[in-house]
């Protein structure tokens, strides 16, 4: 648990990153994604979530 706490933490700080450091790109990012198809997005948000399990495996796998 303590390592999914760290994986969410994470998140929050690159994504906040992205935020403060790209405002306006960030903005019209933000509503592109807004407008798109609801399947591809959820098609892309499976296919990142696949990708970052395969990378943690990875990591812990070739890392120990």
């Amino acid at each position: 648990m303590r390592d999914f706490g760290a994986a969410i933490g994470l998140v929050f700080a690159i994504e906040g990153l992205l935020v403060a450091g790209f405002t306006e790109s960030m903005r019209k990012r933000m509503a592109a994604a807004a407008r798109e198809d609801p399947t591809k997005l959820r098609s892309v948000g499976l296919g990142a979530a696949l990708l970052g399990v395969a990378i943690v495996w990875a990591a812990r796998a070739l890392l120990q």
